[in-house]
């Protein structure tokens, strides 16, 4: 089983939605929540060379980017081909 990460914020409702889409899935993750924490934001931002807007997701390691991202990958089939890797 694919490695998934995602860094969000309790209110985000971005985050929200990129979490129930990895549940409603069945895909195990690591949940970082960053809220308030800037240090956490940082190593976040670090990670993703750039991007600064929650949710972030990784799989093995990789950006994959935010919500819509792991939206369209679903849509696509990519999401599943991508976890089963």
């Amino acid at each position: 089983m694919a490695k998934v990460e995602i860094y969000y914020w309790t209110t985000c409702p971005y985050c929200t939605r990129a979490r129930a889409l990895l549940n409603a899935k069945g895909i195990e993750y690591t949940g970082h929540d960053i809220t308030g924490d800037e240090g956490a934001r940082a190593k976040m931002i670090e990670r993703t060379g750039g991007p600064k807007s929650v949710p972030q997701i990784f799989i093995n390691d990789i950006h994959i980017g935010g919500c819509d991202d792991l939206h369209a990958m679903d849509r696509k089939g990519d999401l599943d081909i991508l976890i089963n890797v």
